[in-house]
This record gives structure tokens, sequence and C-alpha cells, in this order.
């Protein structure tokens, strides 16, 4: 599932800088995520980096866009046509995952 940005956002900008997607942006009032961007950081580390940055825990996930790690490993591939470090982890089914992650 993608993450969203609830109303408890101060406008920090911290998790706009941790995205590996580019899926966080400046909204009217708070920070906002694009779920077609979000792959929860799958691919890239093995946790959710928005989550783990927010100071006040506004980064959550989204209940009504659920997505399995199949799902969002593919989109990290699509949105890094070029990252062939990421292809050779795909590949080998060794890549950093929150889903993995105990």
């Amino acid at each position: 599932m993608s993450r969203i940005i609830n109303e408890e956002c101060i406008s920090c900008g911290a998790c706009e800088e941790e995205c590996p997607n580019e899926a966080i942006s400046e909204g009217d009032e708070i920070y906002e995520i694009d779920p077609k961007r979000c792959t929860e950081c799958v691919g890239f580390f093995d946790e959710v980096a928005c989550q783990a940055v927010c100071p006040v825990e506004a980064c959550v996930p989204n209940p009504d866009h659920q997505e399995t790690e199949a799902e969002l490993i593919k989109r990290a591939l699509e949105l890094h046509p070029d990252d062939d470090e990421l292809k050779k982890k795909v590949e080998a089914n060794d890549y950093p995952s929150h889903f993995r992650s105990s």
C-alpha cells in the first residue's frame, strides 16, 4: 500500500528529502504522497523512510490503497529503469524491503 500524510503533518519537509522516488511534494497545507510513485521504499530501504524520519508520525499506511511487495518492487523498477544495481538485487531476490524486516 502506498503511504499518505495525515493532518498531523507540520510541513517540516523531512520526508521529502528521504523519498527515493520523489513521490512526496508540498501540498497546499501539508505534504502529499503521490500513490503512483510511492513504493514504500521497497527496493531501497529496510524501512519506510518517510515514516522513519517524520517527527510527528504523519506518514501512515493508506488503508484505501493496499499493495503487495511484488507490486511495489515492480513499480520501483518502472520508476528507475536505468538503476542496474536495483535490477541485480531484484533478479537475486535480495533487495531491501520492510516486508522482509522483522
